[in-house]
C-alpha cells in the first residue's frame, strides 16, 4: 500500500495467540485479583467523577500519587496506558535502539514500528549483561536509547549494579538514554532509582501489571529528569489515561503495601517451586529474581504440550537465542504451583514431541511475548 511508510510493509502483528487452560502461568501476571474492598473504593471514585468530561490532560492526579509513592518530582513522571506506550515513545524519539538478546520482544517491536535502527548484543554466559559489547556499540555512530531490564526478561536474572552503572555513565558521556526497565523489581528487592537521580541520561520504567495486579487495567509510568519527561510526554496523546484507569491507580497507590505483600508471597512461592524442580530427573530450572523462571527441558514442545494436556499453560522460549529447550513459567498461587510441580514430574513419562499429532497441530507456533 503506497499510502503507508515503506518500513511497515513487512511488519508482523503482535505475536500472541490465546490458549485456553485451567491454570494460566504464561504471562507473568499476578495470580491474585485486586481485593473487593479496593475494587469498591475505585468504583466509588469513578461514580463521583464526571464521565462526560475529558480526564486530566497528562494524568496530573495520578502523577501526584506516583510522586508521593516513589518520592520523585511530579514533573519528572510520565504516566501512560501501559509501559509499552512509553517504550514506543522512546523508540520513536531515538536515533537508534540498542538491546540485549534475548530480551523483552517489544523493545525490538517498537523499533520496527517506528522505523528506528535496531541492534542487539547477546547476553554473556550465565545470562550476564554484555557490558563491554554495549559500551563499545554506544561509542559508534549516533546516540540513541539502550534498554536494560533488571530483573531481566525472559531470564529472570538481576544484573549487578556496577554493570548497569557503567552503561549509565557511557550514556551520559555519549548522549544516549539508558532506559532501565524495572517491571519485576518488587520480586527482586532491587531499586535503581539512584542511578536516575544523579544522571539525566537514565530513565526508569515501572508497571502496574505485575505486583500491583492490574494487568487488565493497562498502566505504567516513567521516571526521568523533568526535561526528558516533558519531551516524552509531548509524544503521547493528550487525555490518554481515562477516568476509570485514574480511579483505580489512585486507589491502589493509597494502599501501596499490598504490592509489597504480593511480591513477598510470590518470592516465597518461587523459591519453593524452584527447590521442588531441583529434584526433577530431566528438567533444569534456572535461578530467577522475578515472578517467573526458566526451566530447561530435553524438548520444549513435548514439555509444553504435556503440561497443557494437564490443564497448565506456560510459555515456550526455545525459539530465542541461548534458550534451547526452555519454558518460562509464571509463579502462581500455592495450589497452582503444586499442580504445576505434579504435572512436571508426570511429564517425564510422556511420548516424544508430536507423537499422535496431526501435521497442523505439530507445526502450530508457540505463544509469544507478554505485554506490560
Amino acid at each position: 500500500m503506497d499510502a503507508f511508510k515503506p518500513h511497515l510493509s513487512g511488519l508482523a502483528a503482535y505475536p500472541y495467540r490465546k490458549v485456553e487452560a485451567a491454570i494460566k502461568l504464561d504471562q507473568n501476571e499476578s495470580p491474585w485479583d485486586l481485593p473487593e474492598d479496593l475494587k469498591n473504593l475505585a468504583l466509588e471514585r469513578m461514580r463521583h467523577a464526571p464521565w462526560n468530561r475529558y480526564p486530566d490532560m497528562h494524568a496530573e492526579g495520578v502523577r501526584a500519587s506516583v510522586a508521593r509513592f516513589m518520592n520523585w518530582p511530579a514533573e519528572g513522571i510520565v504516566v501512560a496506558p501501559g509501559s509499552n506506550f512509553l517504550i514506543l515513545a522512546l523508540a520513536q524519539a531515538a536515533n537508534r535502539v540498542l538491546d540485549t538478546s534475548p530480551s523483552f520482544a517489544f523493545y525490538e517491536g517498537a523499533a520496527r514500528v517506528t522505523g528506528t535502527l535496531y541492534t542487539s548484543m547477546p547476553l554473556t554466559p550465565g545470562f550476564g549483561l554484555p557490558v563491554d559489547g554495549l559500551v563499545r556499540e554506544m561509542d559508534q555512530g549516533a546516540p540513541g536509547v539502550v534498554f536494560v531490564a533488571t530483573p531481566h526478561a525472559p531470564t529472570g536474572a538481576v544484573f549487578p549494579v556496577p554493570d548497569v552503572a557503567r552503561v549509565a555513565e557511557k550514556a551520559r558521556e555519549r548522549g544516549w538514554i539508558l532506559a532501565i526497565d524495572e517491571a519485576y523489581c518488587q520480586f527482586s528487592g532491587t531499586d535503581l532509582r539512584p542511578l536516575a537521580r544523579g544522571n539525566p541520561s537514565v530513565v526508569i520504567l515501572r508497571t502496574f501489571s505485575k505486583a500491583f495486579g492490574l494487568g487488565g487495567v493497562r498502566a505504567g509510568f516513567l521516571l526521568a529528569v523533568p526535561d526528558v519527561a516533558v519531551k516524552l510526554q509531548a509524544m503521547l496523546p493528550p487525555f490518554d489515561v481515562p477516568v476509570h484507569t485514574a480511579a483505580v491507580l489512585e486507589t491502589v497507590l493509597e494502599s501501596p503495601g499490598r504490592a509489597a505483600e504480593v511480591g513477598a508471597l510470590l518470592v516465597a512461592e518461587r523459591e519453593r517451586v524452584l527447590a521442588g524442580l531441583g529434584r526433577h530427573p530431566t528438567w533444569r530450572p534456572h535461578p530467577s529474581r522475578a515472578n517467573f523462571f526458566l526451566v530447561r527441558t530435553p524438548d520444549a514442545e513435548v514439555a509444553w504440550r504435556s503440561l497443557l494436556s494437564r490443564g497448565i499453560l506456560v510459555r515456550r522460549q526455545d525459539h530465542l537465542p541461548g534458550l534451547t529447550g526452555c519454558l518460562r513459567v509464571s509463579v502462581g498461587t500455592p495450589a497452582q504451583n503444586d499442580a504445576f510441580l505434579k504435572a512436571a514430574f508426570e511429564a517425564v513419562a510422556d511420548p516424544p514431541a508430536g507423537a499422535g499429532l496431526t501435521d497442523a497441530a505439530r507445526n502450530r507456533p508457540a505463544p509469544d511475548p507478554t505485554p506490560r
